[in-house]
Order: C-alpha cells, then sequence, then structure tokens
C-alpha cells in the first residue's frame, strides 16, 4: 500500500491574477483538482511537488517549507495553527 502523501495547501488559498497560482502553495487550480483524485498517483504528486517548489524562492520558499513540514508532523499548517 502507497503512503498518503500530504497535500501541499498551506491555508494561504489565494490566487494571483497573472501567474494562475496560488500564493500559499503555487499551483494552479488545475493541479489543485488533481490532488483531490483518489487516483492521483504518488509519483504524479511527489512530481507536483517539486514543481510547485521550483515555483517558489524567497521567503514564499521558506515559509511553505516550513508551514508543509509542520502540517506533516502536527496534521495543521502553521497558518491555520495561529489563527485557530
Amino acid at each position: 500500500m502507497n503512503k498518503k502523501i500530504i497535500s501541499p495547501c498551506i491555508s494561504i488559498c489565494k490566487t494571483d491574477p497573472r501567474s494562475g497560482f496560488c500564493y500559499g502553495c503555487a499551483r494552479t487550480d488545475e493541479e489543485k483538482k488533481i490532488w483531490k483524485i483518489s487516483e492521483t498517483s504518488n509519483e504524479w504528486k511527489n512530481k507536483n511537488l517539486l514543481e510547485i517548489q521550483n515555483r517558489m524562492s524567497g521567503w514564499q520558499l521558506d515559509t511553505f517549507k516550513d508551514s508543509y513540514e509542520n502540517k506533516i508532523r502536527e496534521g495543521i499548517s502553521i497558518y491555520k495553527k495561529h489563527n485557530k
């Protein structure tokens, strides 16, 4: 059985109107839909995780990595944890 890969959503869900990428996770709306499909392979998810991180740089990438690691470890993004 494949280990579940946690969605890269870090609860900062606003889409940049120019790029079409989410400010929080850098995914497109289409990528978000693909993540929700139960048949989506772990191979696709791992590849997409690399792709979205390649779209980010600087503080955005640092914030994403910290929050995503926290979500994997504790089950909640840093943003959600601090805004309860």
